[in-house]
C-alpha cells in the first residue's frame, strides 16, 4: 500500500512540475516520505535544485544518490549531467558520460550532444563537432538533427579561421611584379 501511496505522490509531483512548484514539492515531499530513497523522486527534486533554485551542489548531491539507489535508470543521466555542465564541472560530467554512455535505454543523441556542449565550453572545438557527429547518428527526428546542425554551425563559427597558405601568396606577389 505505501508503494501505492508513493506513486500517487510522485505522479502528482510529476504532473505539477514546472508549473506548479509549491504543489509539486508538496507533493515530492509526501512521496519520499514514503519512499525516501526512490530515484525518480530524488531526481524531481534534485531537479527542482538545478534549474530552479540554482542550488547545483545540492541537485548533484541528490543526483548522486538517487544514481547509488537505481544506476540503471537511464532518464538520470542528461538531468545530472546538464547540472554538471551549468556548475561547470565538466570533468565530472565527462566522467559521467563514459559510464552513461554504458547504460542501457539511455538516450546516446543528448548524451552525445551534452558531451559536445561540455567540449564547447573547454574551448576543444573539434572535439564537439565528434561528439555533434555521434549525437546526430543516434537521433530520430528531423527536428532534433536541425538542433545538431545548428549546434555544429555554432561550433564552426567559434573555432579560429585558417591562415591563408604561403604559396597564393607567393602566386599573388609574382603575377604583381610582372
Amino acid at each position: 500500500m505505501d508503494t501505492n501511496l508513493h506513486n500517487i505522490y510522485l505522479f502528482k509531483a510529476l504532473d505539477a512540475y514546472p508549473y506548479e512548484l509549491e504543489e509539486t514539492i508538496e507533493a515530492l515531499n509526501y512521496a519520499l516520505s514514503y519512499e525516501p530513497t526512490n530515484a525518480k523522486a530524488l531526481c524531481l527534486l534534485a531537479k527542482i535544485h538545478s534549474e530552479q533554485l540554482g542550488d547545483y551542489e545540492i541537485a548533484k548531491s541528490l543526483y548522486a544518490e538517487a544514481l547509488a539507489n537505481n544506476m540503471e535508470m537511464a532518464s538520470i543521466y542528461p538531468d545530472y549531467l546538464y547540472a554538471l555542465l551549468a556548475n561547470e564541472d565538466y570533468e565530472e560530467a565527462l566522467k559521467l558520460i563514459d559510464f552513461a554512455l554504458k547504460v542501457k535505454g539511455t538516450d546516446k543523441g543528448v548524451i552525445y550532444t551534452i558531451q559536445g556542449q561540455i567540449y564547447e565550453a573547454l574551448f576543444t572545438y573539434k572535439k564537439a563537432l565528434k561528439s555533434f557527429k555521434m549525437a546526430k547518428k543516434y537521433a530520430f527526428n528531423n527536428g532534433y538533427i536541425s538542433f545538431l546542425k545548428a549546434e555544429k554551425d555554432r561550433i564552426k563559427d567559434k573555432m579560429p579561421k585558417k591562415k591563408k597558405s604561403k604559396n597564393k601568396n607567393k602566386k599573388n606577389k609574382k603575377k604583381k611584379k610582372k
